[in-house]
């Protein structure tokens, strides 16, 4: 089975307006784009209200690894294994996700703050999930009783 979205033909930019507007949808207060060097958008960031104190989140999104996917499956054309293609890819696969965790928020089976709590935005400009992931010893113990 091939990638999901391995060949969309949506621009990243409006793909990214449509993940600007869910997350908007759900309680984002404000959206940032950031780019690389070359003029690419590689994260959305957002701000959410938590218990009348705003939180920054990032969504970070890399066509690079798309690319090395792309270019390993040999269903995919080698004229769909190009840049331009990740980075389409990428920001749909982000699109999805964001969608999906958008009808979780809608049933309130989960809060905003709860589903990107991964990519809440440190003091240090780390994303949360970075932070814990450093420091497994002293945030995380091994499940057992105390």
């Amino acid at each position: 089975m091939s990638l999901l979205n391995y060949t969309t033909k949506i621009d990243s930019f409006k793909t990214i307006s449509e993940i600007q507007r869910t997350l908007s949808q759900c309680g984002a207060s404000a959206v940032m784009t950031d780019y690389d060097q070359n003029g690419y958008i590689t994260s959305l960031s957002f701000k959410i209200r938590l218990n009348d104190q705003e939180i920054a989140f990032r969504l970070p999104t890399d066509w690079r690894p798309v690319l090395q996917v792309l270019e390993q499956d040999p269903h995919v054309p080698a004229r769909l294994c190009t840049q331009e293609q990740a980075l389409r890819v990428a920001w749909r696969i982000t699109k999805d996700w964001v969608e999906a965790q958008a009808a979780f928020i809608e049933t309130m089976m989960v809060t905003t703050a709860q589903v990107f709590l991964p990519y809440a935005v440190t003091v240090t400009g780390q994303s949360l999930y970075e932070h814990v992931a450093q420091n497994t010893g002293l945030l995380l113990g091994d499940g057992g009783a105390t």
